[in-house]
């Protein structure tokens, strides 16, 4: 017998609360009773979001999000700045380019966060920029964005600031109010503890003016169609029933925790991994590590792909390999959303007898060890 652990950066664990709710008999989506869903998970999404701007729930992945956030804004020809320093950033600059615009691309490297100062510089060459496209967790090199300062950066030009939060939010903090965030993409299948299958997008007041002048091409993600349903607590099409159930139930419990508390215990869970990490002798890709997952590099005598299908095929866990470049090079290991002390004291040990199995040589229990004194509670 082989019991299976769950540790990819999406999609993250669920609570059995939250498949029951999708377990129970579908109701019509025109209904009051569904509505009160949608109310519900949506005024709850606004409390993890820090935000009191319009909240769209769309029958997606986060990436239909982010393309809202994209297709509503942008006419053809109109120029985006789009942070580029792994996959998810350059999704951005495929997006501002798949719908007519001219990207201003600011690649950094894999890895390291963006200088806002260097936003400014690029806002200050280029002030007819409509968008900057930033991200606060880059899922494929596991780094955090200081999202705040780039705030600081934007909120007094006529560029809105959009953040794919789609791997972050949830287990990093964010406040889209005070950090002058004016879209905001998040996706249900990572520290929000849903199955994949939901999209979320924050709209703020700013960026309504744009919309509202923009030669938008959407159609299933026209946010003008999706605010007239707002008012009423519905959406243009069918919602996804069952999933918006189960949103409303897997937002209550972040709530019940209390978001600043979500946070913290994200943060304290990381910090576990790093130091087990720091122990087993190996290194972090990201100078600017995110809380939601932890990308390792791996020493160049060791397969990661071979180590990623190890841990899945003869220890039952399931991470995440490198993309792009970084492809064999790194594993990443999610602490995001249902996941608690004894998730990642047991990825940890698994890693440690996958890295013996490999051939490394690895001190059994150093890693387990470091993580345990890290999250000791007194």
């Amino acid at each position: 017998m082989q019991k299976r652990y769950l540790v990819t950066p999406g999609p993250s664990p669920v609570p059995q609360e939250v498949l029951l709710e999708m377990g129970r008999e579908i109701i019509h989506h025109r209904t009051p009773e569904f509505r009160g869903y949608i109310a519900r998970a949506t005024e709850n999404l606004q409390k993890i979001f820090g935000a009191e701007n319009d909240t769209f729930i769309f029958a997606s992945s986060g990436t239909g999000a982010m393309e809202a956030a994209v297709s509503n804004v942008l006419s053809a020809g109109d120029r985006a700045i789009a942070i580029r320093g792994g996959k998810f950033g350059e999704r951005w600059g495929e997006l501002v380019e798949a719908f007519g615009g001219q990207v201003i691309p600011l690649d950094i490297e894999w890895g390291t966060a963006p200088d806002p100062q260097e936003v400014k510089r690029l806002l200050d060459e280029n002030p007819d920029a409509k968008v900057v496209y930033a991200t606060l967790c880059e899922t494929s090199t596991a780094t955090a964005t200081d999202v705040e300062a780039l705030g600081e950066v934007v909120k007094d030009t006529p560029a809105l600031l959009a953040v794919d939060g789609i791997s972050g939010v949830g287990a990093m903090e964010m406040r889209a109010d005070d950090w002058n965030v004016d879209l905001l993409a998040v996706g249900s299948q990572k520290a929000l503890m849903l199955p994949p299958g939901l999209a979320f997008l924050s709209v703020s007041e700013k960026a309504w003016k744009v919309i509202e002048k923009a030669e938008r091409r959407a159609y299933y993600f026209d946010l003008l169609a999706a605010r007239k349903k707002l008012k009423d607590n519905d959406t243009p099409y069918t919602g996804a029933v069952s999933l918006v159930r189960a949103l409303a139930v897997a937002t209550d419990m972040i709530v019940a925790e209390g978001v600043d508390n979500v946070v913290a215990r994200h943060r304290t869970l990381a910090g576990a991994m790093r130091a087990a990490v720091k122990a087993l002798g190996l290194e972090l890709l990201s100078k600017s590590p995110a809380d939601a997952v932890t990308a390792i590099l791996l020493p160049d005598e060791v397969d990661g792909a071979a180590l990623k299908d190890r841990l899945e095929e003869e220890y039952g866990v399931t991470v995440a390999g490198g993309q792009a470049q970084l492809k064999g090079k790194i594993l990443r290991l999610a602490h995001m959303g249902y996941m608690a002390e004894f998730d990642v004291i047991t990825a940890v040990s698994a890693l440690e007898m996958a890295l013996a199995d490999a051939g490394y040589d690895v001190k059994l229990g150093a890693g387990v060890a470091a993580a345990e004194k890290a999250l000791a509670r007194g």
